[in-house]
Parts: structure tokens; sequence; C-alpha cells
């Protein structure tokens, strides 16, 4: 059985940034909550684990929580995500080309994507991935960007992309909040 939940996305900008670090350090889109006090009830919608093929490929940590939250729950009200444990699973709709250290996760909402961020070098996607399925685990961190933190973000996704010539920083507007999954481990598939 298969539940969807929607939920309207209330924030006036959110960035869901790319950004890679400069040095490598140690260590339908879905959610888990590993704190059930959390309030958030409403959100979960697997209990029973999701379903992972033994053909899925393992990236980092191994994964712990067993419940899924849409990432339109995340996306909603981020800052009562914020420090908590996740677990995201969706399909795979970016990849960082430069040195696949993140991966944007399609929501549940369209046009919704959470992106999840490792450390350079410690799990590194490869662009086959994009189009992929992921089940994803780590701890969702939000940061109020100024309109220059937002422009010195987007120029360098712009950088990752390949499109740092056609950058323009007079579409960025700010402030911004910045939503990211940190990556600790993740099952594609």
């Amino acid at each position: 059985m298969r539940v969807t939940v929607r939920l309207t996305l209330s924030l006036a900008a959110v960035v869901v940034s790319t950004a890679c670090a400069k040095k490598p350090a140690a260590p339908s889109a879905q959610v888990a909550v590993a704190d059930s006090t959390a309030g958030t009830t409403g959100a979960v919608v697997a209990a029973a684990g999701p379903a992972v093929p033994a053909s899925a490929k393992e990236y980092g940590k191994v994964l712990t929580l067993k419940e899924t939250t849409a990432v339109s729950a995340i996306l909603k009200d981020p800052r009562s995500y914020e420090g908590r444990r996740v677990l995201v699973q969706g399909p795979i709709v970016e990849v960082c080309a430069e040195r696949g250290c993140w991966i944007r996760i399609g929501g549940d909402q369209e046009f919704e994507a959470l992106r999840f961020k490792v450390q350079d070098g410690v799990i590194v996607f490869p662009l086959s991935a994009k189009g992929k399925t992921v089940l994803a685990e780590g701890v969702i961190s939000v940061k109020n960007l100024t309109r220059a933190q937002a422009i010195a973000q987007a120029r360098e996704v712009a950088k990752e992309r390949g499109t740092l010539a056609t950058f323009d920083s007079t579409k960025i507007a700010g402030p911004v909040t910045d939503i990211v999954l940190t990556g600790e481990g993740a099952r594609v598939w």
C-alpha cells in the first residue's frame, strides 16, 4: 500500500544549495524522524521500513532508521527537523558533477528536492546515479543565508554545474533558508 502525504510549501524562499567543501573530511522522496516525540506524527508514512533490493549499491555508513517521512514535511517546517536524524527515499534528480559529494533527492511534491551533502571524498556518488532511487540517512541542518551568502553559494553551484559563464547574481534574492540533509549513509538502486 502506498500512502502519499500532501503538504504545501510555506517558506517564502528555500535554497537547496550544492556547494562542495574544499577538502575531504571524515564522515517518491520520503524522510524518517529518529525522535518519535518530535510532534511530526502526520509526516510518517511508512512504519515497516522501506524495501531495498539486494542489488542496491551501499554508500557510507549502515542505515539505522526504519520509518520514512515525506520531504514535503521537512520543507514545510524545516526548523522542527533541524538536528534530527532522518531517512529519505526518492529519485536522484541531480548529482554533483565536480566531486560527487552531493545529490538532490526529489520530493513527494512536484518541484521539491532536498540536498543530501556528504563530506568530499568520504562518499562519491557517480553521475550514473541520476534517475535511480536512493534511501539516504543523515541529519537535517537549516541555515539562514544573507543575500551575499546566497550569491556566493549560487556562484559555487554554477561552477559545479559548468554554468559559471552565464551566472547572473542579480537573480539571487535574499535572505534565504538553506535546508540540507548532512549525509551519513545511502543505498542506491
